[in-house]
Formats: structure tokens, sequence, C-alpha cells
């Protein structure tokens, strides 16, 4: 099949500090018919986003340097159609979130761990509705 002919798969970005639940979430996608790929920060998420933009980023809230909330403000800023969900398993997320929400920011939220088929449900959803406004 030729590159042209290949049907249209949305790009996913997967960032998470922990490599294993990173690239573990790209093998999924990819096996339910995304393009995927990690990062595990949010500098090198924006890098690579530069180079491969997202049609949504999958991230952690709590990250080194940069955490996952100002990563997707920073990322729709320059990718405004990118669709976002974030997930954590620690409490200062909320706090986080209520601050972004506060800004205008609001954000799909899962609490870790998520099982694979709801976040796929999730994937799914967001990638097939309009850009809801942050």
């Amino acid at each position: 099949m030729s590159k042209e002919t290949e049907a249209y798969r949305p790009t996913v970005l997967v960032v998470d500090d922990e490599g294993m639940i990173a690239n573990t979430l790209v093998t999924i996608l990819k096996r339910s018919g995304f393009s995927a790929y990690p990062a595990y920060d949010g500098e090198s998420a924006i890098e690579a986003a530069l180079v491969n933009p997202p049609a949504l980023l999958i991230s952690d809230v709590i990250l080194p340097g940069m955490n996952g909330i100002d990563l997707a403000i920073n990322l729709m800023k320059i990718f405004p159609e990118c669709k976002v969900i974030l997930s954590s398993g620690q409490t200062i997320t909320s706090k986080l979130l209520s601050t972004a929400a506060t800004l205008g920011h609001k954000f799909v939220f899962f609490q870790k761990p998520v099982p694979p088929d709801v976040l796929l449900n999730h994937v799914h959803q967001s990638l097939a509705s309009p850009t809801l406004p942050t």
C-alpha cells in the first residue's frame, strides 16, 4: 500500500516519566490503529511535538521539570486543535487542575491506574469529537 492510500492514523503523544507506562500505552495505542510515540518529560515532549504534531496528548500530571498541565497549556498554544487527556495517581493533582480551571483551562482527567479499555474508549471519543474550548 502506498503512503498516499494509507488510512489516516491520528498521532498520539504519550508523556510519562515512568518509561514502562509511556511505552506500554504507546504499544496499546499502536495496536489499536493509532500512530503513537512516547516522551518522558515536558521539555522533550514539546521538542518531539514540534517534529511530529499530535492530534492528542496523553500525559501524567506529575513530571520532572514542567508538569503535565503546563505541558498541555503550552502544546495547545502551539497546536490549538490538540486534544488532551491527563492522568495522575497523586493527590496534589487536584490543586493543579483547580488552578488551571480557574485560568480557563479544562482538561479530561483520569485517576491512575486507568484501565486500557477505558482510556482507549476516551481516545476514540476525543479524536472523533470537535475541539472543546480550554
